[in-house]
């Protein structure tokens, strides 16, 4: 007996059960504070327009994202608002751009939240958005190649959907992991 899987309905269901179970929960009532909050001095973060010092400010607002090419090894520490930018931009709204037909973005052109219920409204955007189109792919458009908008043109877009996945899981739980580090030694509650 074989089961026949809606790889398109599973691939959803796993960020969808995370938005619900995780992250909507989790991230409800976060402040300003826990946004910009930073555990230790350099970290890359969100500045308001000329306040960073970090080689590289990109934004088209009033607000910057930290960045260095090439990036220091090791890494800055990254806050919960650097965080949230790299999955609103780098993570979501490029990938809708290059594959649903959204707006372009980039690091540069984006106009990055100044305040964190800003950021969780800009991020929840952007995951409709993949979310309705990945759910348009249907099983059919999981196989075709991903094309020249990424790294490996030649990969099915289930492999992307499965990065992004992997990507939204990983650097969201950071995001909650931040903020209880933020709550425990601030002697918060959320």
């Amino acid at each position: 007996m074989t089961t026949t899987v809606d790889w398109n309905h599973e691939l959803l269901e796993q960020i969808t059960f995370h938005r619900s179970a995780l992250w909507q929960r989790r991230l409800a009532g976060l402040t300003d504070e826990e946004y910009f909050y930073s555990p230790v001095p350099g970290a890359w973060n969100v500045h308001p327009r000329g306040a960073s010092t970090a080689p590289v400010q990109a934004g088209s607002g009033d607000f910057t994202i930290d960045f260095a090419l090439p990036e220091p090894d090791p890494a800055p520490f990254t806050t919960i608002a650097w965080r949230l930018g790299h999955v609103i931009v780098g993570v979501l709204a490029a990938r809708n751009a290059a594959h649903f037909g959204a707006p372009p973005a980039t690091y540069q052109s984006w106009d990055y939240a100044g305040t964190a219920a800003g950021a969780l409204e800009q991020f929840n955007t952007q995951l409709d958005v993949w979310l309705d189109g990945v759910r348009s792919l249907g099983a059919d458009g999981l196989a075709v190649p991903v094309g020249a908008a990424e790294p490996y043109p030649d990969a099915a877009m289930a492999v992307l959907v499965l990065h992004i996945n992997r990507e939204l899981i990983h650097h969201m739980s950071e995001v909650c992991l931040l903020r209880d580090l933020y709550l425990h030694t601030h002697g918060g509650t959320a």
